[in-house]
């Protein structure tokens, strides 16, 4: 026995000192049409080869031979995608239609079921990124990282924790924090800071005094973390760009026709300073846009992609809250709102904003297996951006927001392997996304 030990031993120690590349599994993407994220024009006959969790070379037939020892996958007839960001969505809530029960019954669940199950079924839609804007903040860190440590399936998390507020809504404490002071919100921002939230949420920041606000900014800057602003009323907008806030959230503004002209006199203002670096803005339209469609024909809901990690009874109760979706409260102005989301939405684009995809997963109706494929769709086919431009929106320039574009963003040499394919062809019917054949994240195959 002892030769045989012996033996084990050095075949044990002969395994550990092999290259990493050589115990890497290798995977090749063989022969669809290639949308990398770049300006590049899209690769047809593609070869994609997967090292282990990241990219190694990109080819096509002919040019770039595929190892013998490499599991062949092909993507004939498909279109071959970096894995989509949602940047913005709530794990934390499941598409139910009253806040405040949901908010009183279904913390102690948070953590180890409806959050993770948003993750997987953000996941299993193509999402390999998302950014997750406020939630309960031990929650939102052990999820993250339990996703990154492969011990449940989602995308790569960025997460806020708590909104940052003058005051919470009763009932929200968990997950909304007040100040009551500069010091106060310095202190909160380095709360989460210290606790590794990604980026900061701020919220009702028209409700702040300046001071308040640039104390959010000035310390979330100091930690390296971008800050998040909501964008629903004119100064909230105001205050954010003289905070030096990185990016906003919601087309917002109700009901009024446009953004006021100073508003967008800022913002061209603050787009023209290039030492300041993109400002990003994520309109969520989708779901507003689509609403006086969706209300009169809601069969989707009957669908079960939606259930994935759901228990029976919570699946139930969300489908009782849906019953009359033309009485769903969160939606009221939305037809004052409709006819005015198109003009908002172009003069965001004409700002010099770079629009971001993100949908509000989550709220009322927006499932995470669907909203982000609609918010594309929508932008696409009704809001006219280019297919291209909106891919990118949904996977370059998220990457770069999110200053994580060495690792992710767009299918090149040397980063994560995150990777969709969809059969058709995609830039002509972008809606073919909601159907994503093929995911593969940090060169892992999950559906």
């Amino acid at each position: 026995m002892s030769a045989v030990h012996s033996l084990l031993r050095t075949l044990l120690l002969c395994a550990l000192l092999l290259p990493q590349a050589a115990l890497a599994q290798r995977i090749a993407l063989v022969g669809g049409t290639l949308v990398d994220g770049t300006l590049k024009e899209p690769i047809r006959n593609s070869v994609i080869l997967i090292e282990g969790e990241r990219i190694r070379a990109v080819g096509t037939v002919g040019s770039l031979a595929v190892p013998q020892d490499a599991q062949v996958i092909s993507t004939e007839g498909m279109t071959v995608l970096p894995g989509l960001w949602d940047m913005h969505v709530h794990l934390m809530i499941n598409g139910h239609a009253d806040y405040v029960h949901w908010d009183k019954t279904y913390p102690p669940q948070f953590r180890d079921v409806i959050m993770p199950a948003s993750a997987k079924q953000l996941l299993l839609a193509g999402v390999t990124g998302a950014r997750d804007l406020g939630g309960p903040l031990e929650e939102s860190i052990a999820v993250r990282d339990a996703i990154n440590a492969g011990r449940i399936p989602g995308p790569t998390l960025f997460v806020s924790g708590p909104f940052i507020q003058k005051k919470p809504y009763p009932g929200t404490e968990q997950f909304r924090w007040g100040v009551d002071s500069p010091a106060d919100a310095r202190a909160k921002v380095r709360k989460l800071a210290q606790a590794g939230v990604d980026v900061i949420k701020l919220i009702d920041q028209d409700q702040m005094s300046d001071e308040e606000v640039r104390a959010v900014v000035a310390e979330a800057h100091a930690h390296g973390l971008p800050v998040v602003a909501h964008a629903h009323r004119p100064e909230e907008i105001r205050r954010g760009l003289a905070a030096g806030v990185d990016c906003f959230e919601h087309t917002g503004l109700g009901a009024s026709p446009e953004y006021p002209a100073d508003v967008i006199a800022a913002l061209r203002e603050r787009t023209a300073n290039m030492a300041a670096g993109p400002l990003f803005w994520t309109p969520t339209i989708e779901g507003l846009f689509n609403f006086p469609y969706t209300v009169q024909h809601h069969e989707f809901i009957d669908g079960d992609a939606w259930h994935e990690g759901l228990t029976p009874e919570i699946v139930a109760d969300i489908r009782r809250s849906l019953e009359n979706p033309e009485r769903i409260a969160y939606f009221q102005q939305t037809p004052q709102r409709w006819p005015t989301l198109k003009r908002k939405f172009q003069q965001l684009r004409e700002s010099g904003a770079l629009l971001l995809i993100g949908t509000d997963s989550g709220i009322p109706m927006k499932f995470h297996s669907g909203s982000t494929w609609n918010e594309l769709d929508v932008w696409v086919n009704q809001l006219g951006v280019p297919a291209i431009d909106a891919i990118r929106a949904a996977t370059y320039w998220p990457a770069v927001a999110m200053k994580a574009d060495q690792d992710y963003g767009s299918v090149v040499e040397g980063k994560y392997a995150d990777i969709i394919a969809v059969r058709g062809d995609a830039l002509k019917q972008v809606a073919l996304l909601q159907r994503v054949d093929l995911v593969i994240k940090h060169g892992r195959r999950v559906k």
